[in-house]
């Protein structure tokens, strides 16, 4: 039983560690690729925070940027994306006849080429700037036709930067990659601490494993509900009241542990909370174009939820059974669960500094 509560008191300073150090997920980019005549219209988007772990930009505070704050950054930027972006035709580089870099309302940031295809049906894109970012960054790439439809996507990262396209051979429709947002669904809420510190908070108590199951699909049901409504468009919260509010709930959560301790409504409040945390997965496939169609939003939205649900059912599957185990030595609820939650307590104060006055 010792070995038991070592294994599970290390597994939870690891991710209190980890998430100090990497309090945010590696990052998600998007690089579109538009066919336009006999021009190649390259946007790629990222967020500013990864802009500026590559150049010092002339830019004040986190909130808003006006017209005339960014154009002091803007050259510096230009030359980011001219160095950055790559395309090839029969493996000899092409110059872009234009660069532009500009900046919304969310904070991130667009560069946009264009490069003369001449009549090529072959080219070669590579983005040099994703090897520079967090380990683990993803850049979802796409290619569009003239008339607007999505005829080739791949998810980019590290060690493959780089994508080689052939127009003359694509499909028609080629299908969403299902299996690729699955995996990227998987894959944020595995580096998502935040979202881990609050399924661990929720299960800390330990219940069956059918209270477990209310609590998660509660959950990714309720973030697939703002997850759909703010892709679309149709709600729209900025990041600095989102982000502030995911580490408001874990200090709930970790509060209601050590005073309450009643988990058998835990699934509505897990519901309420999982709006909250589906606005903050709404910025993944918002940043990545979709939203614009509806058809072709739905199986990225569903496909990347699906992933999600996976990803936490799996950290049930793990968890669960060791705080099962850990329930039958009798300190463990009256002592040990107030002492995990005062560190998740901790952990989401710690995020609720840093997002809202760092």
């Amino acid at each position: 039983m010792r070995t038991v509560l070592y294994i599970f008191a290390e597994c939870l300073f690891i991710l209190f560690a980890f998430a100090i150090v990497q309090a945010h997920d590696p990052g998600l980019s998007a690089a579109e690729v538009k066919l336009d005549g006999n021009l190649l219209k390259v946007r790629v988007s990222y967020a500013r925070a990864d802009i500026e772990s590559l150049v010092k930009l002339d830019l004040e505070g986190n909130g808003d940027v006006s017209q005339s704050e960014f154009d002091t950054s803007r050259v510096q930027l230009e030359t980011l994306a001219a160095d950055g972006i790559e395309i090839r035709f029969e493996n000899e580089p092409a110059g872009s006849e234009a660069v532009s870099a500009a900046i919304d309302d969310s904070g991130a940031i667009h560069f946009d080429l264009s490069f003369a295809r001449a009549g090529h049906e072959q080219f070669t894109f590579r983005d040099l700037m994703i090897g520079r970012l967090a380990q683990g960054h993803k850049q979802y790439f796409s290619v569009i036709s003239a008339d607007g439809r999505r005829i080739e996507e791949k998810l980019l990262d590290a060690k493959i930067d780089a994508v080689a396209v052939d127009l003359s051979s694509v499909e028609p429709e080629r299908p969403q990659t299902f299996l690729q947002f699955i995996l990227l669904g998987v894959e944020h809420i595995l580096t998502g601490f935040d979202h881990l510190a609050f399924l661990l908070a929720l299960l800390l108590f330990g219940g069956s494993f059918r209270e477990a199951a209310k609590i998660i699909t509660s959950f990714t049901f309720a973030h697939l509900i703002s997850l759909a409504l703010a892709t679309f468009n149709l709600i729209q919260l900025p990041s600095g009241i989102v982000e502030p509010l995911i580490a408001a709930s874990i200090i709930y959560v970790g509060l209601e542990n050590i005073f309450r301790r009643e988990i058998k409504w835990r699934w509505l409040l897990t519901f309420a909370f999982g709006l909250i945390h589906g606005l903050g997965f709404a910025a993944v496939l918002r940043d990545l174009g979709f939203g614009s169609d509806i058809g072709q939003t739905v199986v990225p939205l569903l496909s990347f939820n699906l992933g999600v649900e996976l990803g936490q059912v799996g950290i049930a599957a793990l968890v669960l059974p060791l705080i099962w185990k850990l329930k039958q030595r009798p300190s463990f609820t009256p002592v040990y669960v107030p002492v995990c939650s005062t560190l998740l307590v901790l952990l989401g104060g710690y995020w609720l500094i840093e997002r809202t006055f760092i």
